[in-house]
């Protein structure tokens, strides 16, 4: 139901008192109405706010549409910023910006197998100090280099590079059409590595982690995770998918990714690679790590993922979720990023089979634009169900001897060829035996991870200007990504003044600031969601003193913005001091505070989307963490104090314990629009959350310096910091201390109402 007010939206260009007047007039029109202290609203008793977020949550099979800006008429530059705004999302989201060292690989190369025109390598080296990639290496016979270099990700095939399909189910699928040969469609996943090494291609096959020869990690684990740990959920030494894994943004598809960068370290190392010819392709899950890798590596020219990139499902594994990773985005425009390189790809009668209609018309569309129509294809193989067999290989055959110029003849055909078993491929034997794996392993991993991580934290400091903006851009950009990056339009923010109420010495208005979705924001619903009309919308309370300087501060609380008042509706002391200062004071209920909950009603534990598995990628891999939400509340009632309908140039930020560190991130994300920010971070570290449901549970939170990272980020903006004592945490003060402003940054030992007391004195004395 539509609440009955109006919707006034005051032109931009006014000056802020003939806003104050406008709100006069208007309040004249609807009445001065006092509502009882004990439970100031602004919706009527049992309504709700209008906000899309209290509805259903996205999740892996909602619709992910993409709308390139180039293709409506935008030009380059709006495709690149978005790119690489896009791109680092990716980057963070999957614990790598910034990028883990790159350890020496110490690759083994064993077991050659004579097969006449090809020979197959054992292979293996390490990603990181002892977790090893493990794989076979294909080579042409009787070709010199510098030869194409074709990555192939195997994909979910049970036992992956091991895969045998049996007698029965290959005859079946020969019956059918799906493949030729008896012997060699037993293992389709050998078939493409042995044509393409035929076709005179140098192809690396390697392991999913917890498939064949790499079983460090096993695959119930990282592709099974059903369950949190609590073994593995421990301040030191934790386990995949726990809080604080997540915290580091430390997770299964991170993994894997890195293990496919350098897979392509390996690959171009070797002395006959061109490395001008690089493709990728793999099915299914493999096919996700193919255009992961294609978007994210610039070294790959050529990319055939196949089955995978779609509006519907964006993947179903663990492996291939990662928290934040398609928050506004999804598969379609992952797969754009390639662009205008040769993306080739196919459909089958499985999640893909509407992309010739829904995501490849897009895709044509923005590769047209880019100039390369021609670089982009789409093989809709709709009869066969999710496969990567004979029909959908010979299309990867000729698209890649098209764009890596093999220069065979067409049609490529694939021939019979000897499978090799299990024991014939793998690569541990005596001589070079299986490397310790099990819990103890995983915990040793990540906490090299981490390790390596906090080093490079470490080694970006800010010791002068110089270095001060190279942490803001890999820490600030890093912070900002995990929040909400895209910035609020303040032309699309509606104000709905709901009473206006004249007191001894200052007017309290009370309102709702409503925010359409944009478009981006809207992807990942279900299709059939009716989003025209979606939008946030926020309960306000302004109380603006009688003799108004033109400053504002927005009052954070933990319980709102009834915080703001006394039992009789009163303000608090410390408002009134703003007040009597001539500073206007604004409060709001953020997501899940206030008039977002029913009578009654607390909320200390998130919602998650209706997936038995307790990983946590899940839910915040489509949907914003809470604590992201409410960061982007308050960015939200800044734009419209500073840009809305009141153009306040002076807003600054008081935050009371509980709510420190969501003002912390706000200054992170809003940086010079908060003018002065006093807060209480109450020693908060987002490294201490250890419910993956706890309201301020937020991924990523940890990794970039953790609390002060966030403030670090914005400096010189003045800020006084309480619940830090005895000093200011070192990132700050290395931070302050760059920008040549080591005084704005102030620590204040007071706590509770002396705190509050002290940051009113701090901001009133400005």
């Amino acid at each position: 139901m539509r609440h009955p007010h109006v919707i006034w939206r005051p032109d931009r260009a006014w000056s802020t008192r003939i806003l104050c007047a406008g709100l006069l007039v208007v309040a004249g029109v609807l009445g001065s109405g006092s509502a009882p202290a004990a439970e100031l609203r602004a919706l009527p008793a049992g309504q709700l706010p209008q906000d899309v977020r209290l509805g259903p949550l996205r999740d892996l099979d909602g619709y992910f549409p993409f709308a390139s800006p180039v293709a409506d008429g935008a030009p380059r530059d709006a495709w690149d910023t978005r790119a690489a705004q896009l791109r680092r999302q990716m980057l963070v989201s999957l614990g790598l910006w910034p990028l883990p060292s790159r350890t020496p690989l110490e690759a083994v190369i064993h077991g050659r197998v004579e097969l006449g025109d090809y020979t197959v390598d054992k292979v293996y080296f390490q990603s990181m100090p002892n977790f090893f990639v493990t794989g076979n290496l294909y080579r042409p016979v009787g070709k010199s280099g510098p030869l194409p270099g074709v990555l192939c990700p195997h994909g979910h095939w049970p036992n992956g590079r091991f895969y045998d399909c049996g007698r029965d189910a290959v005859r079946r699928q020969i019956v059918h059409g799906a493949e030729r040969f008896e012997e060699g469609g037993r293992n389709p996943l050998q078939a493409r590595c042995m044509q393409l090494a035929r076709m005179g291609c140098v192809v690396f096959h390697w392991d999913m982690i917890g498939y064949a020869d790499s079983q460090q990690i096993p695959s119930e684990i990282i592709h099974g995770f059903s369950t949190q740990r609590p073994d593995m959920n421990r301040a030191e030494g934790w386990g995949l998918f726990s809080p604080q894994a997540e915290a580091w943004l430390q997770s299964a598809m991170g993994l894997q990714t890195w293990n496919a960068m350098r897979a392509l370290d390996f690959l171009t190392s070797l002395p006959d690679i061109d490395p001008q010819r690089i493709a990728v392709t793999g099915a299914s899950g493999g096919g996700t790590q193919t255009f992961i890798l294609a978007a994210l590596d610039p070294r790959v020219q050529v990319a055939f993922p196949a089955v995978m990139v779609s509006t519907a499902m964006q993947g179903g594994c663990t492996c291939e979720n990662a928290c934040g990773l398609r928050i506004g985005t999804g598969n379609i425009e992952f797969a754009a990023l390639f662009a205008p390189k040769p993306l080739g790809m196919t459909g089958a009668n499985d999640w893909t089979k509407e992309m010739a209609t829904r995501g490849y018309p897009e895709l044509q569309r923005h590769f047209a634009a880019l100039g390369a129509a021609d670089r982009v294809g789409l093989f809709p193989l709709l009869h066969f169900d999710h496969n990567y067999n004979y029909v959908s290989r010979a299309a990867m055959y000729s698209w890649f001897n098209q764009h890596l110029h093999l220069g065979w003849e067409e049609p490529v055909v694939e021939e019979e060829y000897h499978r090799l078993a299990a024991e014939e491929l793998t690569v541990w034997d005596d001589q070079h035996p299986r490397p310790a794996g099990g819990p103890e392993f995983e915990r040793q991993l990540l906490a090299w991870w981490h390790a390596d991580t906090v080093a490079s934290l470490q080694a970006l400091r800010p010791r002068d200007g110089e270095s001060l903006q190279k942490y803001q851009e890999i820490v600030g950009g890093g912070v900002r990504s995990i929040l909400r990056p895209d910035e609020i339009a303040a032309d699309t923010l509606q104000w709905q003044l709901v009473s206006h109420e004249e007191n001894a010495g200052y007017a309290r208005i009370l309102g709702l600031l409503t925010r359409p979705l944009t478009a981006r924001e809207k992807i990942g619903f279900a299709p059939a969601a009716d989003l025209h009309a979606a939008q946030e919308q926020l309960p306000v309370l302004l109380l603006r003193p009688r003799s108004w300087h033109g400053r504002a501060c927005l009052v954070v609380t933990p319980g709102g913005k009834q915080a703001l008042l006394q039992d009789q509706g009163q303000p608090s002391p410390a408002v009134q001091r703003l007040l009597d200062a001539g500073v206007a004071v604004c409060g709001v209920d953020l997501l899940y505070q206030g008039e977002f909950l029913e009578p009654g009603q607390t909320y200390d534990r998130t919602r998650s989307v209706p997936n038995p598995r307790e990983a946590a990628a899940y839910t915040l891999g489509y949907n914003p963490a809470l604590f992201a939400q409410r960061v982007h509340d308050l960015v939200t009632v800044v734009t419209f104090l500073r840009r809305g309908a009141y153009q306040i140039e002076d807003v600054d930020l008081l935050a009371y314990s509980g709510a420190g560190h969501w003002a912390a991130a706000a200054r992170a994300q809003l940086g010079a629009s908060i003018g002065r920010l006093a807060l209480d971070t109450a020693g908060f570290r987002f490294a201490q959350v250890t419910d993956i449901r706890h309201p301020d549970f937020l991924p990523g939170g940890a990794r970039y310096d953790d609390l002060p990272g966030m403030l670090a980020v914005a400096a010189p903006a003045p800020v006084l910091v309480a619940g830090e004592q005895p000093a200011l945490p070192e990132p700050m003060t290395a931070a302050y201390a760059a920008a040549g402003t080591p005084d704005a940054a102030q620590v204040c030992a007071a706590t509770g109402e002396e705190f509050v007391a002290a940051a009113v004195n701090w901001l009133t004395s400005q």
